[in-house]
C-alpha cells in the first residue's frame, strides 16, 4: 500500500483533481436520503471529495476522518481543522446512531478484506436508522474500458480477489442491518491510461490485485503495452459505480 502520509503532496494532481472530486461528489450527493443532516466521509484523504459535499449546503453538517496524518493536513486547510479527525475507519471514535450518511470513496478497495468487513460495519453501526452508506465499488475492474489496453491485459486479469466488489460490500452491508437503496456513477476524469503508463504501473507492480501472471510475464506484457500505437495517447476514462445502503428502520427516502 502507498504510504499515504508521502503521498498527499501529490495526491490530487494524480488522481483526476477537481474534475473528477466534483464529479463523484455530485454522485454521493444525490444517494444522501431526504433532510440528511449530518455526513461522515471515511478516508477523506486530502478532502478534495469532503470538501464539495460540505459546499452543498442544504444544512448539510460534513466531517472527514483519515488515518494519514499528512492527508489529513491537506483535509483540514480545505475543511478547517474542527471538521476533520485523525481516525481508523475500522475503528471510528463516534458513538452509534451519530450521523445521518456516511460516505467512502475510493477506500474500500485499498484494504484487506477483513477490515473491508470492519469499516462497513462501523459505518452501519454509527448510522441512525434510516441512514445510508454511499460507497465506491468494482475500482479496478471500472478501468477495464474496452481499449487496446485491456485487449492486451486481459487474457491476466482476475478481479475475483477485489475488496470492493459489490457483491461482497453488499454482503458485508446485510451483516451489519444496511439494505440496498440506490446507486450511481461518476466519470473518472483524467484517469484513463496511457499504454506507456499501463506499462510502467504493471512493472512497479500496482496491478498486484488482479495480475496474477508471474514476474516474468508482466514483463512481457509490459513490452506489448509499450508497442501500441500512440503510447501517450490517453484512452477512455473509467465510469466508478457507487452504491448507497440504507440502516433499516426510519422513514428516509433518497434525495432527488
Amino acid at each position: 500500500m502507498l504510504d499515504y502520509d508521502a503521498e498527499a503532496a501529490l495526491y490530487d494532481g494524480t488522481r483526476g483533481g477537481e474534475p473528477r472530486a466534483k464529479a463523484a461528489a455530485a454522485a454521493v450527493l444525490g444517494l444522501l436520503p431526504a433532510g440528511a443532516r449530518a455526513l461522515l466521509d471515511v478516508g477523506c484523504g486530502t478532502g478534495i471529495v469532503t470538501a464539495r459535499l460540505a459546499a452543498a449546503g442544504a444544512g448539510l453538517r460534513v466531517r472527514g476522518a483519515d488515518a494519514a496524518h499528512g492527508m489529513l493536513r491537506k483535509a483540514a486547510d480545505r475543511l478547517g481543522r474542527d471538521s476533520v479527525v485523525l481516525a481508523d475507519a475500522a475503528r471510528l471514535p463516534f458513538g452509534a446512531a451519530s450521523f445521518d450518511a456516511v460516505s467512502a470513496v475510493w477506500l474500500l478497495h485499498l484494504v484487506d478484506p477483513a477490515t473491508a468487513r470492519r469499516v462497513v460495519g462501523e459505518a452501519a453501526r454509527v448510522l441512525r436508522p434510516g441512514g445510508v452508506l454511499v460507497t465506491t465499488v468494482d475500482k479496478d475492474a471500472a478501468h477495464d474500458v474496452g481499449s487496446d489496453i485491456d485487449r492486451v491485459l486481459a487474457p491476466w486479469r482476475d478481479d475475483r480477489g477485489a475488496t470492493d466488489r459489490a457483491d461482497l460490500v453488499a454482503a458485508y452491508a446485510a451483516a451489519g442491518g444496511l439494505e440496498p437503496y440506490g446507486e450511481a456513477y461518476f466519470t473518472g476524469h483524467g484517469q484513463g491510461r496511457t499504454p506507456r503508463g499501463a506499462a510502467e504501473t504493471l512493472v512497479g507492480g500496482k496491478f498486484a490485485s488482479w495480475f496474477l501472471a508471474g514476474r516474468a510475464a508482466g514483463e512481457q506484457v509490459a513490452r506489448e503495452l509499450r508497442a501500441l500505437p500512440e503510447p501517450d495517447l490517453r484512452r477512455a476514462d473509467p465510469v466508478y459505480r457507487v452504491l448507497a445502503l440504507r440502516k433499516e428502520g426510519g422513514t428516509g427516502r433518497q434525495g432527488a
